[in-house]
């Protein structure tokens, strides 16, 4: 595919990364000089230096053959006006969006964004799904990553391995006479900032970062086989309110009537904001960072605290602070990925990352094949990919013994209909099953082309 990727920022880059990485035509348009000079030095990546809105440099950028634009610069207007011209001018078929400004999304304007005023195929918007992943991460207490795949029949779900973990040291292979009941499949491992994808006789050991799939109905079971009793989650302090702790306590008000909400913000304007937005939530005008705010909000006694201010360093103390002060579980969202390696020696639980949730979105609309969803996992690990199997497809009626895999890839669960296969050798991909799978990020391209329908590449 050629695409033109509309921005050179930490999201910009990373999807250029990615997508170049996987033989497609990349350029990138970007009004800095060194971001562009950068990032094509490092990448088979052609760089544009200019406004990615203007006709000149989009047609400079080749959009007269571009099958995707991706706008994903930090200015809405910027990354809107890029995708009306690549199509009143350029006729690109695809063009994906990155809005920020919750005003533009409102459902009384979604008329905006159709073919006839602002054709835009594709928005993406960073808070709404950093919200939405945090939200998601909630419901399972203990878990750092939870992304629900095939209608929420199954999950794939990401937990960290503690000292007093009953499966540690354990081969793989042996969970299943642990827990014969267990619809459950470990797919990755992270072991000192490095992917291992197991096989029968790997183990776990204590401080893996562990993905596993299981049956949505067996969440609570799986996740006290790695030994997190379930906990309810009845009082929770956002620390932030701007749009992604904003749009967290409306998700948490509506969804949880139970659960009490305190949000606590620095800005005078956005706390009356948030005053005047949310029903039930209590929001305390102040600094996160003074522990006067930490006792007024009773943060002691606080199952879960997430952080999600505008700056990074204010996220991770802020973090420590409700920690020390007695909080039980701590959500940090960082956007500097060096910070990350740091950040779970100190103690901090689950730490969210905006730039690898945008790249996810982003993905799912690039692959080829009947891909349902993309998940990245860690800085360009690995990827989770929700597939269709059409009867078209060469690896229907096949068992899973007789199909060659790409070392690094491995399927975690078919759903049929509505039953749940945790696959084994003799299992055979029937054509419109649902494939769950894990693929590491040299293989990503390997997998989606044994899976896509052939004519798509014709």
């Amino acid at each position: 595919m050629k695409i033109i990727v509309c921005g050179a920022g930490q999201v910009g880059s990373s999807i250029a990364r990615h997508l170049a990485g996987e033989n497609n035509d990349v350029t990138v348009v970007d009004q800095s000089p060194e971001l562009v000079r950068s990032l094509s030095d490092t990448h088979e990546v052609r760089g544009v230096v200019g406004f990615a809105s203007h006709p000149g440099v989009l047609e400079q950028a080749g959009a007269e053959d571009a099958d995707m634009v991706v706008a994903v610069t930090y200015h809405d207007e910027v990354n809107m006006v890029a995708c009306q011209v690549a199509h009143s001018l350029f006729k690109v078929p695809t063009k994906i969006a990155r809005i920020r400004e919750q005003n533009y999304l409102e459902p009384i304007w979604a008329d905006l964004f159709s073919r006839d005023h602002m054709p835009i195929d594709v928005i993406i918007s960073p808070e709404t799904e950093v919200a939405r992943a945090i939200w998601r991460g909630l419901q399972i207490p203990g878990a750092f990553d939870s992304i629900p795949l095939a209608g929420d029949k199954v999950r794939v779900i990401g937990v960290r391995c503690s000292e007093d973990c009953p499966v540690i040291n354990t081969p793989l292979r042996q969970l299943t006479g642990l827990f014969p009941d267990l619809n459950i499949l470990v797919v990755g491992i992270i072991r000192k900032d490095q992917l291992i994808v197991p096989n029968a006789n790997e183990q776990m050991l204590a401080g893996d970062e562990v993905y596993f799939v299981v049956d949505s109905s067996q969440v609570s079971r799986a996740m006290m086989a790695f030994g997190y009793e379930e906990l309810e989650t009845r009082r929770t302090i956002i620390i932030g309110g701007g749009n992604i702790g904003l749009y967290l306590a409306t998700l948490i008000e509506e969804n949880f009537p139970g659960m009490s909400v305190k949000l606590i913000e620095l800005n005078e304007d956005r706390a009356r904001r948030a005053e005047q937005i949310l029903q039930k939530s209590v929001v305390l005008c102040g600094d996160a960072l003074d522990p006067d705010i930490l006792n007024e909000a009773n943060v002691g006694h606080a199952e879960t605290v997430v952080a999600v201010t505008n700056e990074d360093e204010t996220n991770i103390l802020s973090s420590l602070l409700a920690k020390r002060h007695g909080a039980k579980r701590i959500l940090t969202l960082v956007n500097n990925a060096t910070y990350r390696p740091l950040i779970t020696d100190l103690g901090i639980d689950v730490v969210v990352t905006p730039k690898a949730i945008t790249v996810s979105t982003i993905l799912q609309h690039v692959r080829r094949g009947r891909i349902r969803s993309v998940h990245s996992l860690g800085e360009n690990m690995g990827e989770i990919i929700e597939l269709e199997a059409l009867e078209t497809s060469p690896l229907v009626g096949q068992r899973l013994t007789d199909i060659e895999l790409p070392p690094g890839a491995i399927i975690g669960a078919i759903v049929r209909e509505d039953e749940v296969l945790i696959p084994s050798g003799s299992t055979v991909i029937k054509g419109n099953d649902l494939v769950a799978l894990f693929a590491s990020a040299d293989v990503v391209k390997k997998v989606e082309k044994m899976f896509s329908v052939r004519l798509e590449y014709f």
